[in-house]
């Protein structure tokens, strides 16, 4: 297997003037033989560092995605009265300089019936920034204590689910090594970023930085047959909206294969144009209940302004001015924060 992974390395790796991109099914077969440790440390090392410096196209994603469907976890269908599950695609290597409110739109959310899927894993390399999953155990929610089949009962009663890779996919967690030495980014964090952990109608949505990162998540969406993504450049490469700035979101559409690009300014919704620094958790894990205690706060006017746009952008509300009140609403009574006493076990 590594005679063979040797020619799809030389592919990649072979300079600015002569290297070729991979097929869908060569970098599928790479990224399998990558996850069961058929190629060896040397080969994946230069692997990784060579590919990021080619910079991936979406065929290759797409062909890593197929690796991660066949090897990879699921949770599976559940009733969502005809409503897609939202999947969010959050950077693994967590926030370090922004606080994040994606859970609390994920609770929100399900508290308004639309389920909605997160997925990670702890602090990982480059950044080591705050993952997800430590700011739900500061919540009291523990996802790395639970198997995928319990997940899947959590999933089916609450509607939000959680795939914690290093229990859920522990293939992947051979390959963070690499992450720390290379100490950048490999194309990897980029396919992560629209993985779809879930078996029934998803609708993904992913954050990004760079503008080209678009193409490459529509080609290698489209090539998969999805029909349903959302890509937001968000804070710190997040869905979460910014405050600072222009929101720019390109939407998928089912009349043209081009993206529908929205872009929404905070202060047109009665917003200031401020985002929230991250603190230290215990600050974050206070600010977040304070929210969901639906008391005024710099973080929750952008739990507003995002659950104003994702409720919304879910169909439960006609415009974004009807989703930010409704938000309110749901915070102020109490609803949001029922929604977390479901998941404490």
């Amino acid at each position: 297997m590594s005679n063979i992974f040797r020619e799809l390395l030389k592919k990649v790796g072979s300079g600015s003037h002569t290297s070729e991109s991979l097929t869908r099914a060569e970098a599928a077969a790479a990224m399998k033989m990558m996850l069961l440790g058929e190629a060896t440390p040397a080969q994946i090392g230069a692997f990784l560092i060579a590919h990021r410096i080619k910079r991936p196209t979406g065929e290759e994603l797409a062909g890593m995605l197929d690796a991660y469907e066949e090897l990879g976890p699921k949770l599976q269908p559940i009733n969502t009265n005809k409503k897609p599950v939202i999947v969010l695609g959050i950077p693994y290597d967590g926030r370090t300089r922004t606080a994040p409110i994606n859970i609390i739109t994920a609770l929100l959310l399900a508290s308004a019936g639309q389920p909605v899927i997160m997925h990670g894993g702890d602090r990982y390399p480059t950044k080591y920034g705050l993952p997800l999953i430590e700011i739900w155990q500061g919540l009291g929610v523990d996802w790395t204590t639970l198997s995928l089949g319990q997940t899947q009962q959590v999933f089916e009663q609450t509607g939000i689910g959680f795939v914690y890779t290093p229990q859920h996919f522990p293939l992947t967690q051979a390959l963070w090594q690499y992450r720390d030495q290379l100490g950048k980014r490999p194309p990897l964090a980029t396919m992560e970023l629209i993985w779809c952990p879930y078996a029934g109608d998803a609708h993904i949505i992913a954050g990004f930085v760079h503008p080209p990162t678009e193409t490459m998540f529509q080609v290698a969406l489209g090539l998969r047959g999805t029909t349903k993504y959302t890509f937001v450049k968000g804070l710190e490469g997040s869905c979460d909206l910014p405050r600072d700035r222009t929101a720019i979101i390109g939407l998928s559409s089912s009349k043209t294969q081009e993206l529908a690009r929205l872009h929404l300014v905070p202060r047109e919704y009665g917003f200031t144009t401020k985002n929230v620094p991250l603190g230290t958790t215990e600050e974050l894990i206070k600010d977040m209940h304070s929210v969901m205690a639906g008391e005024p706060s710099e973080l929750m006017q952008t739990a507003l302004w995002n659950g104003g746009f994702y409720l919304w952008h879910s169909g439960i509300c006609p415009d974004i001015q009807a989703g930010v009140d409704q938000a309110r609403e749901l915070f102020s009574s109490g609803v949001v924060a029922a929604k977390l006493q479901e998941l404490i076990w």
